[in-house]
């Protein structure tokens, strides 16, 4: 268990800022990954809910998408989609936010809708989906991505959620209830935002990761905070619990779906 990938190092540092009981509300993805392993590891009673209406879901592998039938199955209880955004996050009974997305801007603003120009974009992506309003109503956010100058830009093609806006003040002026993100989860370390600014800089580092490395993998020039900590390297029941999660989605993921007659599903673990 010496041995771990770049990959499990930021979904186990991702993990580890999430606490028991708390009430989170994932992203399909990364997010997904890393807060199913806080749920094996050490935050087992951690309330799951997916954008699809599952609350207190207890996934054995992680989901296709917000529509995967394993949500549903293992859920404590499922509600109309509206209920989930009028009833838990607008009414504040949202902990923490877990996002993806293509792009952040220094002021951790996120895009999940196109790459280049909207009318005419180079890529289109997912599109928002409830990102935007669970980056405005969750008490705090975490956002997910993997660090590269096309991902971490001075400037997005596409402002899809707000983060800080345009730093400063401009979070709070907006109207935005919730705290905004505490932290941007990379493969190279940790950023949050500046007390004041409120822009990121770097906070902590992967092992074996640098400064350089760090400043190389953003676009904008990217400020340290005050104390710049290194993260300390996955535990060996962090490693075996996500590899067995991940194994499980493999080897689920892998077996052909097929339907009776009568519609019926036919089980996961059904040959």
């Amino acid at each position: 268990m010496n041995g771990w990938t770049r990959d499990e190092m930021m979904t186990v540092v991702a993990a580890r800022l999430l606490w028991d009981r708390c009430v989170c509300f994932v992203g399909i993805g990364l997010p997904s990954a890393a807060c199913n392993l806080a749920r094996l590891t050490h935050a087992p009673d951690i309330v799951l809910i997916y954008e699809s209406g599952t609350i207190g879901t207890r996934p054995d592998v992680l989901p296709l998408s917000i529509g995967d039938g394993e949500l549903a199955e293992t859920a404590a209880c499922v509600v109309p989609l509206p209920e989930i955004f009028n009833y838990y996050l607008q009414a504040g009974r949202v902990d923490v936010g877990f996002l993806g997305a293509a792009q952040v801007d220094r002021h951790a603003n996120l895009n999940s809708t196109v790459i280049g120009a909207y009318d005419a974009p180079v890529t289109r992506l997912p599109g928002a989906g409830g990102a935007p309003e669970i980056a405005a109503h969750a008490r705090q956010t975490f956002v997910m991505l993997k660090a590269t100058p096309r991902s971490c830009v001075a400037r997005l093609d596409f402002r899809t959620s707000a983060g800080f806006l345009d730093g400063g003040g401009a979070r709070g002026r907006s109207g935005a209830r919730g705290g905004g993100p505490r932290a941007v989860i990379t493969d190279f370390g940790i950023l949050t935002p500046h007390a004041e600014t409120r822009e990121l800089q770097l906070a902590a580092l992967l092992p074996g990761a640098t400064v350089d490395e760090a400043r190389a993998a953003v676009g904008w020039p990217l400020s340290l905070a005050p104390q710049v900590e290194t993260l300390a390297a996955p535990a060996a029941g962090e490693l075996l619990a996500l590899r067995d999660l991940h194994s499980r989605t493999r080897a689920a993921h892998g077996r052909a779906v097929h339907l009776p007659p009568d519609g019926r599903d036919v089980p996961r673990s059904s040959s």
